[in-house]
């Protein structure tokens, strides 16, 4: 299908952990509200529109939200109630929608190409809209155009609880004089770089050269100058529920040693979780798989909050091992799963640990990230490396985004 006759609407759920928080207790209908961590070291997660005009913002610490914003409501958050919402969303879109990609929590990508002879894909995506309104209580925004970037630019003009559409032909002109940071790909650093050329807004980079757009920016600086005039071919990745990451061991010699079966379970399930962090994305369920010296498997999965942390995911594993070993017999193999991965995990990870936490973790990852996966395990799993003859895991795990799809 040529690019310019397809149709793409993005929806994004607006500032959805207050939405959640405000259909669970009313009476936070119009107040400033800030979720994250409620400790000294806390950071904020989300906040509403009334505590954005004091200058809040996501990644704040939340000492400096409140400083800023003192009557401001602080939440600290409950991921099984948004998780259980963004499921309510997708499954209406679900039946609306013949192809869809859920890229975060709250966001996702429908393509409605080829709908407009029939229904007027405008039209539907409005119908729907209303629907997840309606159904939910939860306000949402979308833009429709002809691609995932410029639809995605326009939800954002449409916010909040708005919609927007940018017709055929009128991207370039819809871009041009948007502040530059409104493009999906320009981050702090990519705004720096930009800044040094004098790069404010969208028109400006549209007019640039590529050449020097990519000797600035490298490898992403063509992606990027198209993206900034309007053209984007990425296309919708169909959502599964299924997607997801894993790793195994076997053993060169089946063992009954418990103690060191926990401390491998608690290496791989670490090891996956960095694995999710790199990628920015999180999983809604953690599956423990055994097989016993007489080839009998088993396996026990639970459905869980997203997230990607390993002070949450370390000991849902423990726990479902535990449940899941009873035999007592010699374990041959032993293996780990995340599966419904979607993206925005940094989001989601704010609420779930103060800002100490999260820069440990942003350490840790900066290690790995130079020197190695195995660069930094926690001592429970180094004791994991003394079963059989050689390393917990059967090669390192594959990144992400090249692990299959189960």
């Amino acid at each position: 299908m040529n690019p310019s006759d397809r149709t793409i609407v993005h929806m994004d759920l607006d500032s959805f952990f207050v939405s959640v928080e405000r259909l669970l207790d009313r009476r936070l209908e119009g107040r400033p509200i800030l979720i994250g961590g409620t400790s000294g070291r806390g950071v904020v997660a989300s906040c509403s529109y009334e505590a954005r005009a004091f200058g809040v913002h996501s990644a704040m610490p939340m000492q400096l939200a409140r400083q800023l914003c003192p009557e401001a409501v602080v939440i600290r958050g409950n991921s099984a109630s948004y998780s259980a919402q963004s499921q309510k969303v997708t499954e209406i879109i679900r039946e609306a929608a013949p192809l869809f990609e859920k890229s975060s929590i709250d966001e996702f990508y429908l393509d409605f190409s080829g709908m407009e002879r029939f229904f007027g894909a405008y039209r539907y995506a409005t119908e729907l809209r209303q629907r997840i309104r309606r159904e939910t209580g939860l306000p949402i925004s979308f833009g429709l155009s002809i691609n995932k970037t410029v639809s995605k630019v326009a939800t954002g003009e449409a916010k909040p609880n708005n919609q927007m559409k940018v017709d055929r032909g009128f991207e370039r002109g819809f871009l041009a004089p948007l502040p530059v940071q409104r493009l999906p790909m320009v981050g702090q650093q990519t705004y720096k770089s930009l800044s040094e050329l004098g790069v404010r807004k969208i028109q400006t980079l549209q007019e640039m050269p590529v050449d020097l757009v990519e000797r600035v920016l490298g490898k992403n600086g063509r992606s990027l100058w198209e993206k900034a005039r309007g053209e984007d071919r990425s296309p919708v990745v169909p959502f599964h529920e299924r997607k997801s990451i894993s790793t195994e061991r076997t053993f060169d010699r089946d063992t009954i040693d418990v103690h060191r079966l926990r401390g491998l379970l608690t290496a791989m399930t670490e090891n996956l979780a960095y694995q999710l962090r790199r990628g920015n994305r999180l999983t809604a369920c953690i599956t423990v798989k055994l097989r016993y010296s007489d080839f009998d498997t088993r396996s026990l999965q639970e459905r869980i909050p997203y997230t990607a942390a390993d002070h949450e995911l370390i000991p849902k594993a423990l726990s479902l091992f535990e449940r899941l070993y009873q035999r007592r017999l010699l374990v041959r193999l032993i293996g780990i799963r995340f599966s419904e991965l979607v993206g925005g995990g940094h989001q989601m990870d704010l609420f779930t640990a103060d800002q100490e936490r999260l820069e440990l973790y942003k350490a840790m990852d900066q290690m790995r990230n130079r020197y190695g996966d195995r660069a930094v395990i926690r001592a429970s799993g180094l004791e994991a490396r003394t079963i059989g003859r050689s390393n917990p895991f059967n090669g390192d795990p594959p990144p992400l985004l090249a692990n299959r799809r189960q």
